[in-house]
This record gives structure tokens, C-alpha cells and sequence, in this order.
């Protein structure tokens, strides 16, 4: 018996105890439990494949919102700005109006102190020179008596 005999029997014995212990049946159990656990994590992948893309979509949506909404407050802020600047505008030209207004009223007022402040010294002037005047020309009854008649003219004019 030579060597290729006895490694040819323990060849044979080997797969007999491969075979008796089911050794292919763990191999294809393993190979089995291997492949579904490979299927299962493909499956997972997929899911939180998906859930990426759906998160994704999702920020998408909001970002651009986010961008809608931001354009509308600096357009709303724009308006406001507009909008507070005429009535800035209209309120400082108001307030020159007015200030010009008063700035009339006053001038006016001022030539008729003046005007009248002259009148005032013209009349007093035309007294002063007509009493002298008087005085020059008349004695002690006839200045009575003129000015009887003066005032009896003034209270004419004055009714």
C-alpha cells in the first residue's frame, strides 16, 4: 500500500466526515445567512437612500420659501422705506410751509407796526404843529372857543 492509497482513503474518509457533518449544509446556511444579511443592508441602503432624497427635497422646499419669504420682507421693508420717506418729504414741506407762513405773518405785522407807528408820529407831529400854530394865531378866548369847535367836529366825525 503505497502512499496515493492511504491519502486517497483519508481523501474519501474527509468527505465522508464533511458530508456526515453536514458541512455543506452550514457552508450554504452561512453563504445564505451572508446573502441575507448583504440583501437586508442593500434594503436598509435604499431606505435611507430615499429618506435622503426625500430630507433633501424637503430643504429644498423650505430654502426656497426661506427665499420667497425674505424677498418679501425687503420688499415690504422697500415699501415701508417709500412710504416714510414721502411722509417725511410731505411733513418737512409742511413745516417750511408753515414756518414761511409765520415768517410772512410776522413781516406783515411788522409794516403795520410801522405803518402805524408812523401815523402815529404823523398825527402826533399835526397836533404839536397845528397847537402852535394855534398858539401864534389866537389868544386865550379864541383858543376856548376853537377848541369848542374842534371838538365838536372830532365828536361829529367820531358819530
Amino acid at each position: 500500500m503505497d502512499a496515493t492509497f492511504w491519502a486517497t482513503v483519508a481523501l474519501v474518509l474527509f468527505i465522508a466526515i464533511v458530508f456526515y457533518v453536514k458541512a455543506p449544509a452550514m457552508l450554504n446556511k452561512s453563504l445564505d445567512a451572508r446573502a441575507d444579511r448583504i440583501r437586508n443592508e442593500l434594503d436598509e441602503a435604499r431606505r435611507l437612500r430615499e429618506e435622503a432624497q426625500q430630507l433633501v427635497a424637503e430643504y429644498q422646499r423650505k430654502r426656497k420659501q426661506a427665499e420667497k419669504d425674505a424677498e418679501d420682507i425687503v420688499a415690504a421693508a422697500k415699501r415701508e422705506a417709500e412710504q416714510l420717506t414721502a411722509e417725511a418729504k410731505a411733513k418737512s414741506e409742511e413745516y417750511v410751509a408753515r414756518r414761511t407762513a409765520m415768517a410772512e405773518q410776522k413781516i406783515a405785522q411788522a409794516e403795520r407796526d410801522a405803518v402805524n407807528e408812523v401815523r402815529s408820529n404823523a398825527v402826533e407831529l399835526a397836533v404839536e404843529a397845528a397847537r402852535s400854530v394855534i398858539a401864534e394865531r389866537s389868544d386865550a378866548t379864541s383858543r376856548d372857543a376853537q377848541f369848542k369847535a374842534s371838538l365838536e367836529q372830532l365828536k361829529g366825525k367820531l358819530h
